[in-house]
């Protein structure tokens, strides 16, 4: 038996039939559209390919008009992508949700609603400093369970592809104990 670490909570997301488990970041909009992209290259190999991606799928994203179920009440909600964070950080370090806790038995529900492609690029930056919460376009909040629906949109939850939405997510408090 290890003893030591801590306990964290877990996300766990249902989609098309089936039950997954994230610990970080359950991704739907541009985000999860440039892992799609990126995942399907076999060159450029490393963060090149990510950024190219995002360059690429920069030039032809367009807003999506999500249904957003949070804490059983219901909205539309436009936006470039949704984020459902049981921690701060995604994909090379971004620092989505800087008020993220692994372990306060929450999730926060990260959205970033349309922006212009060159406010998006003047904001995209700050997110590795976790700077860009005060940005009229960003708003999060706490939540215990979210359902998101969009019509041609993927979910990625920790990087991996969980499928087309839409996804049920919920935390289940102190899932995992990890050495930390």
């Amino acid at each position: 038996m290890v003893s030591g670490g801590r306990t964290i909570d877990a996300g766990r997301v249902a989609a098309d039939g089936r039950t997954v488990y994230f610990a970080g970041v359950l991704s739907a909009g541009f985000d999860a559209a440039v892992n799609e992209r990126a995942n399907s290259w076999r060159w450029p190999r490393g963060k090149s390919r990510y950024n190219l991606a995002m360059l690429m799928e920069l030039g032809s994203f367009r807003r999506i008009d999500y249904t957003v179920t949070a804490d059983d009440v219901t909205w539309r909600q436009p936006a470039l992508l949704i984020s459902v964070a049981n921690g701060q950080y995604i994909g090379g370090g971004m620092r989505i949700t800087p008020e993220a806790s692994p372990d306060d038995g929450f999730l926060d529900l990260f959205v970033v609603k349309p922006l212009s492609r060159l406010r998006f690029l003047a904001v995209f930056p700050k997110v590795f400093a976790g700077r860009h919460v005060s940005h009229p376009a960003v708003e999060t909040r706490r939540v215990r369970k979210v359902r998101l629906d969009a019509k041609g949109v993927v979910a990625y939850a920790d990087g991996e592809r969980i499928g087309a939405l839409p996804v049920e997510v919920d935390i289940v408090p102190g899932a995992l104990r990890v050495l930390a």
